[in-house]
């Protein structure tokens, strides 16, 4: 692969006549696609090909993982896409950008050298670290912070054509890449934070190309089957045009690339290691078909902390789920549940925490058994994994002649699990040994930002469009009129929602305040939500603080990471002017 180094000064050249720095992503968690990487490689020109394999739970997966093996700790599956695919980057002049480090980016680069060793590719190959704060934080299984894009431009300026980290931020993994290329310094913030409202969008792989789109219906349904990853062509100037390898599934128009926008994001300003990037200021136009191109992002001095995730072990889990057939669910569900908390009483120790949830599924006279059934789901947690274990599945199995009629459970309770909580904590940024380590073995330690400003006390402007004029309204889905995407910050959960025209928008941005949103999902009624407004978007972002517990690895709820909840609130009822529908 040997490509030239990439210089260290912005060019010369005016923005205009830099050509576009092609960058693509294959991964979007741990375990996506396996043959994204060859897809992308064989898809269509790229100059650099990222990967992002991290996520809360995966980091407390390979901590778990190292606890075990101390030589583990990054994600394997990328070792494996490397040994199919590693020619064919040498041979396309790609490089490759890959948080797949996880918490032991330099044993991952060791790896990727002796993998490219045994198979005879001559590659450079760089990691970043600094980010492993575990020592830090008594009883934290993994405290890793969240690192810029400055160490991956470092190694690539240096000449590497494979640069691996451990947690970076999602965005950092594009805007490395763009700083080394377009010379970018520490104070380009808007063009900085360009790249970052681009990696945004990349990081979750075809989410951007229509995964988990909520207006799916607007198109065929093959389109969808097996949708392309996508790329960013970036430019000099910090815009970018979202897009995909010809020929491949899927669809890059405003509506995918703005719910992937609206996607785990908070307030009007998304705060990062490099810069805060304006969401609020996010233009997007289709310019051609799976063409969308985002300009006039601003961007502002970024905070002078660093985001740390701590992830420890919560304790132990366990459930059972008992199958309610037919008549009478709700009598059945209050025997059994009565029986097994007597049991549960009497054991040695009852469970820390103990939770049930009916979920109707039945429906009457059914023409299944299956339709005709409702689920009871128990759920206890406790720091002794025996109290969850044989405790619970002695109840549970002791039942299954002495309780209601057709009494069976989905899977007999076997032995507690292990489960996670994800805390936020914060540093200064210059605590952190942010540092590049280079193709050939020499350290660079990354500054961090001359210039900082904090978030507190930073007032959003409240741009309405004018309301709709009074007209007759319908009793109808929110869904008919508005799409939505949402996920968990940490314990937070997230519900972007957009409107497809500029009516729907305006009566979208009057009609789903805080209040109505609270009546529409009732489990949020007694949470803090603040609502985000971005009339660029045509879009509001609700936060609901505190509804996934201590983490999506804690379990909390029937959701943990809160994937459907956006689907939840447009399957919800009230008056929408007919004008819309």
């Amino acid at each position: 692969m040997s490509p030239e180094t990439i210089p260290e000064t912005r060019p010369e050249t005016r923005p205009e006549q830099t050509p576009p720095l092609r960058i693509g992503n294959a991964s979007g968690f741990y375990g996506d696609r396996f043959d994204a990487m060859r897809e992308m490689l064989t898809g269509g020109p790229l100059d650099v090909l990222t990967g992002d394999y991290l996520a809360e739970l995966t980091m407390l997966i390979l901590g778990r993982d190292r606890q075990k093996d101390p030589a583990a700790g990054y994600a394997r599956t990328f070792l494996r896409q490397l040994e199919e695919c590693l020619g064919l980057a040498h041979e396309r002049g790609v490089r490759i950008v890959a948080n797949a480090g996880g918490l032991s980016p330099a044993g991952l680069a060791d790896a990727v050298r002796e993998l490219a060793d045994r198979l005879g590719i001559p590659v450079r190959v760089a990691h970043v670290e600094g980010d492993d704060l575990t020592a830090r934080y008594s009883g934290s299984l993994a405290a890793h912070a969240y690192l810029g894009g400055f160490g991956i431009a470092a190694c690539l300026r240096a000449g590497a054509d494979i640069v691996v980290t451990g947690r970076v931020t999602d965005a950092a993994l594009v805007t490395g890449p763009a700083v080394a290329h377009f010379g970018w310094r520490q104070d380009d913030h808007d063009r900085l934070a360009g790249a970052v409202v681009a990696g945004h969008i990349l990081e979750c792989g075809t989410q951007a190309t229509g995964g988990n789109y909520a207006r799916f219906t607007d198109h065929p349904r093959s389109t969808f089957l097996h949708p392309g990853f996508p790329l960013a062509e970036v430019h000099a100037d910090g815009s970018s045009v979202i897009t995909k390898h010809d020929g491949t599934g899927g669809v890059v128009d405003i509506g995918t690339v703005t719910a992937q926008l609206l996607y785990e994001t908070g307030a009007v300003r998304y705060a990062g290691p490099d810069v805060t990037a304006r969401l609020d200021s996010v233009r997007l136009t289709q310019e051609g078909p799976d063409r969308v191109r985002i300009d006039g992002v601003r961007g502002e001095p970024p905070p002078p902390t660093l985001k740390v995730g701590l992830n420890r072990l919560g304790g132990f889990r366990n459930q059972v789920v008992f199958v309610l057939t037919g008549l009478e669910v709700e009598q059945k569900a209050a025997l059994v549940r009565d029986q097994m908390e007597a049991a549960l009483a009497n054991a040695k120790a009852r469970p820390n925490e103990v939770s049930w949830e009916l979920a109707r599924t039945d429906r009457a006279d059914a023409p299944t058994e299956e339709t005709a059934s409702a689920l009871l789901r128990l759920v206890v947690r406790d720091a002794d994994p025996e109290v969850v274990g044989r405790a619970l599945s002695g109840a549970a199995v002791e039942l299954a002649l002495a309780s209601y009629p057709g009494f069976h459970v989905t899977a007999p309770p076997g032995k507690g699990s292990p489960y996670g909580v994800f805390e936020a904590a914060y540093v200064e940024q210059g605590a952190v040994p942010h540092t590049a380590v280079l193709p050939d073995g020499s350290r660079v330690r990354i500054d961090p930002p001359t210039r900082t400003r904090p978030l507190a006390n930073m007032d959003e402007e409240l741009v309405l469009p004018g309301p709709l004029p009074d007209g007759r309204v319908r009793r109808a889905p929110l869904g008919r009129v508005a799409g939505a995407r949402s996920g968990d910050k940490g314990g937070d959960a997230n519900v972007g929602l957009w409107a497809p025209t500029h009516d729907a928008w305006r009566w979208l941005a009057h009609a789903l305040t805080v209040d109505r949103f609270r009546e529409l999902l009732p489990e949020t009624a007694d949470l803090t939500v603040v609502r985000h407004v971005l009339p660029n978007l045509r879009a509001l972002n609700f936060v609901v603080e505190g509804l996934l517990g201590e983490g999506v690895a804690s379990q909390a709820r029937f959701d943990p990471q809160a994937k459907a909840l956006g689907e939840w609130l447009r399957s919800r009822h009230l008056d929408i002017p007919e004008a819309l529908l």
